[in-house]
C-alpha cells in the first residue's frame, strides 16, 4: 500500500513508447488495407448465386471468425515455418491480420451490398454497363457509404488487436510498454501511460472515421 507514482522512467522512455505506436498504426494501415481487399472479393462472393464461389467464401469467414486470433499468430509464427513456409515476425503478423481483418469486414461489406436496391444493376446493364462496371462504379462506391458507422469500429477494434503481436516479440506498442514494465517495476505507470496512448488513438480514428462519413454523406 505504500507504492508512490514515479512517471519518471516512462518519459524517459516515452520516445520508445511511440515508436511502438508508429508500429502498431503501421501494421493496422497495412493489415486493414489488404483485409478490406480480401473482403469485398469475399463479400461479392459472399452474396453471389453461384456455389463455386458462395461456398470457399463462407468456409473462409466461419473459419476465421471462429478463431481467437491469438492462435493464428501463434500458428502463423511457429507452425507454418514447419510446412515449409518461413515468415519473419512482422510478415506473420501482418499476414494473420489481414486474413482476420478480412473475414470480418467481408460480413460488414456483405450487410453493405444486401442494402443496396437490385434495381440499380438493372438500371446500370440496361445502359449498357459490364458485370464489373457495376460493381465498381456504383455498387462499391454505395456499399461504402452505408457501410462506414460499422467500418469505423471495425478499424479500430483491428488496431487494438495489433497488441497481440507482442506474443512474437513484435515491436509494437504493448510490446514497448511490457519491456519497460520489465526494466523499470513501474507497473501502474507504464499502463497508465500505455492506455492513454490507446485511448487516444483510438478516439482520433473514431473522428477521422466521422469525417469521412460526412464528406461521403449524400446530400438530403
Amino acid at each position: 500500500m505504500g507504492y508512490t507514482l514515479n512517471f519518471a522512467v516512462v518519459w524517459r522512455n516515452f520516445d520508445f513508447l511511440l515508436s511502438g505506436l508508429a508500429l502498431s498504426l503501421g501494421l493496422a494501415v497495412i493489415s486493414i488495407l489488404i483485409g478490406a481487399a480480401i473482403g469485398l472479393v469475399v463479400a461479392f462472393a459472399l452474396t453471389s448465386r453461384r456455389r463455386f464461389a458462395l461456398v470457399p467464401a463462407r468456409i473462409y469467414v466461419t473459419v476465421i471468425r471462429n478463431l481467437p486470433i491469438l492462435v493464428l499468430v501463434l500458428f502463423a509464427f511457429f507452425a507454418l515455418p514447419q510446412m515449409g513456409l518461413r515468415l519473419d515476425k512482422m510478415k506473420s503478423f501482418v499476414l494473420v491480420l489481414s486474413l482476420y481483418s478480412g473475414a470480418y469486414l467481408a460480413e460488414v461489406f456483405r450487410a453493405g451490398l444486401l442494402s443496396i436496391p437490385r434495381g440499380l444493376t438493372e438500371a446500370g446493364l440496361a445502359i449498357g454497363l459490364t458485370g464489373m462496371q457495376i460493381r465498381s462504379s456504383i455498387i462499391a462506391p454505395l456499399m461504402l457509404r452505408n457501410v462506414l458507422p460499422s467500418l469505423s469500429s471495425t478499424i479500430i477494434s483491428l488496431f487494438k488487436d495489433t497488441s497481440l503481436a507482442a506474443a512474437i516479440a513484435v515491436p509494437e506498442l504493448t510490446f514497448a510498454a511490457r519491456k519497460i514494465n520489465v526494466e523499470s517495476f513501474r507497473v501502474i505507470e507504464t499502463w497508465m501511460v500505455t492506455s492513454a496512448l490507446y485511448v487516444a488513438t483510438c478516439f482520433l480514428i473514431a473522428a477521422l472515421m466521422r469525417l469521412v462519413e460526412r464528406r461521403l454523406a449524400l446530400p438530403r
